[in-house]
C-alpha cells in the first residue's frame, strides 16, 4: 500500500514512517506543506492519505480536495492527523471528506491495524 503522509513537523513524520516500518507491505511518502504534496502525486498515486490539519501554506480540509482532484478516480480515502482536539474537527474532518481522524499523538497499535486492513482490502 502507497501512503502520502503530510506533515510540516519533522519529528512526527520520522514518528509515522517509522512506525510503517511495522505494517506489511507499506511504502510512504512524506511531503512538509501542501505545494509538495501536490507536487509529489504529479508522478506518484497513493493508496492512502494521512494529512495533518494544521500546515504552513494551507489546511487538511482544502488540501484533501485538492489532492483528490489532482489524483482522479474514486476518492483516496483519507484520514486527518491533527493535535486539536477530536471532538471539536471531527465533524468539519467528515465534512470535508476525511474517512477518519487520528489524534496526536496518534495510537501506534490503532493505526497500524487500519493500515492493514486497508491494505488487505487492496
Amino acid at each position: 500500500m502507497r501512503v502520502l503522509y503530510v506533515d510540516d513537523d519533522r519529528i512526527n513524520t520520522l514518528l509515522f514512517v517509522e512506525a510503517c516500518r511495522f505494517a506489511a507491505r507499506v511504502e510512504v511518502e512524506t511531503a512538509a506543506s501542501g505545494s509538495e504534496a501536490l507536487a509529489l502525486v504529479e508522478g506518484w498515486s497513493p493508496q492512502l492519505l494521512v494529512i495533518d490539519l494544521h500546515l504552513p501554506d494551507t489546511t487538511g480540509y482544502a488540501l484533501l480536495p485538492a489532492l483528490r482532484a489532482r489524483l482522479g478516480g474514486p476518492p483516496t480515502p483519507a484520514f486527518l492527523c491533527t493535535a486539536d482536539e477530536a471532538p471539536l474537527v471531527a465533524g468539519p474532518a467528515r465534512a470535508a471528506g476525511f474517512d477518519g481522524l487520528w489524534a496526536k499523538p496518534v495510537d501506534l497499535h490503532q493505526m497500524l491495524q487500519e493500515l492493514e486492513r486497508r491494505g488487505a482490502a487492496r
